[in-house]
C-alpha cells in the first residue's frame, strides 16, 4: 500500500491489485463488519462493494488502483476547497502515487461526475465509465439544492438537540437520522456550487476516449420537505438523451428494475464493466 497527498496535503491510502491495463476506482477495498455493516445493509447498501469490485476486476486481468475517496472526505472534510477541479487533481494524485501514467476510470453517483471532470482536464484517461449520474442532463441544480439542505440540517443538528432515531427505509431520505457535520456537508455544497455553470455539451465535445454511462432504469429520486422537495433525475435524462449520447460515442445502458442503490451493486456492475473494459482498453 502506498500513500497519495491530496490537494490540501492530507494523505490517502492507495491499494494496487492485479496486473494489466490500469483502472482507477475511488473505492475502499476493506470490508465493513459488525454494526457498521448492518447499518449499510439496512439502507440496501453492500458493505463489501468496493472490495468485490476491486478484486473482481483484478481477477479479470486489470491493474486496479483503489483509494477510498468518499471515506477520506468523511474523516478529512474540505468544506472550502472541494471544487470539481480539486477533486480531479486528487484523482490524478492517486494515480501518481500508484505509478500509473495512463488509466481508465469508473465512478458511481457523484464520483461519476468527478470522473467526467477528470476526463476534461487530462489526456491520461484511457476510458471513462459513469454509473448513476448522466453525462448529459445531469441533476446539478437539484443536487445543489439537496446539499444545501443537508448543510442546513447539519448546522441545526450541531446547534440543537439530535433528531430522534427512525427505522431506516431504503430510498426514503426523510427517514434519515441526520448525523453529518457542517464540515462534511459543506464540502459538497462547495463541489456543486463549482459546477453551477458547467457546460455539458462543450465538455462532451472534448472527449475522444471510450466512454460508457449506465444507471438503474428506476433511478429518479424524490426528496421530501426537509430537502426542499428536490427531484434528482438520473434515469430520465439518460433515457431522454440516449440517442444523442450514442451519436457522441457513448455506450449507454439502463438496468431494468434497478434504483440508485440497486444499479451500483457489484453483481450488476461487474457483468457490464468487465467485458466493456476488455473490449476498449489497450493491452
Amino acid at each position: 500500500m502506498t500513500v497519495a497527498r491530496l490537494h490540501d496535503g492530507s494523505p490517502i491510502d492507495v491499494t494496487v491489485l492485479g496486473d494489466g491495463p490500469a483502472v482507477l476506482l475511488p473505492v475502499g477495498t476493506a470490508t465493513a463488519e459488525g454494526e457498521a455493516a448492518e447499518q449499510m445493509r439496512a439502507w440496501g447498501a453492500d458493505p463489501h462493494l468496493g472490495h468485490t469490485l476491486a478484486t473482481g476486476l483484478a481477477e479479470a486481468g486489470f491493474r486496479v488502483v483503489a483509494a477510498d475517496y468518499e471515506d477520506h472526505l468523511t474523516h478529512h472534510p474540505k468544506p472550502h476547497t472541494l471544487t470539481a477541479a480539486a477533486a480531479a487533481e486528487d484523482l490524478l494524485a492517486v494515480a501518481d502515487a500508484a505509478g500509473v501514467e495512463r488509466f481508465a476510470y469508473y465512478g458511481y453517483s457523484w464520483l461519476a461526475l468527478t470522473g467526467l471532470q477528470l476526463a476534461i482536464r487530462t489526456d491520461r484517461l484511457t476510458a471513462l465509465v459513469m454509473g448513476g449520474f448522466p453525462p448529459l442532463g445531469g441533476p446539478y441544480a437539484a443536487m445543489l439544492t439537496v446539499t444545501r439542505a443537508a448543510h442546513r440540517m447539519a448546522l441545526a443538528h450541531r446547534d440543537g438537540p439530535a433528531a430522534p432515531a427512525t427505522e431506516p427505509r431504503p430510498g426514503d431520505w426523510d427517514s434519515v437520522e441526520f448525523t453529518r457535520t457542517p464540515e462534511q456537508t459543506g464540502q459538497f455544497v462547495t463541489l456543486y456550487e463549482s459546477l453551477r455553470d458547467f457546460d455539458e455539451p462543450a465538455a462532451l465535445d472534448r472527449l475522444r476516449l471510450p466512454r460508457f454511462a449506465f444507471a438503474g432504469a428506476d433511478d429518479d429520486m424524490a426528496y421530501g420537505p426537509r430537502w426542499d422537495d428536490a427531484h434528482v433525475a438520473i434515469a430520465e435524462p439518460l433515457r431522454r438523451h440516449r440517442d444523442e449520447l450514442t451519436a457522441r460515442g457513448w455506450a449507454v445502458q439502463l438496468v431494468p428494475g434497478a434504483d440508485h442503490l440497486g444499479a451500483m451493486q457489484a453483481r450488476t456492475v461487474l457483468p457490464m464493466l468487465t467485458p466493456w473494459l476488455r473490449e476498449h482498453l489497450p493491452r
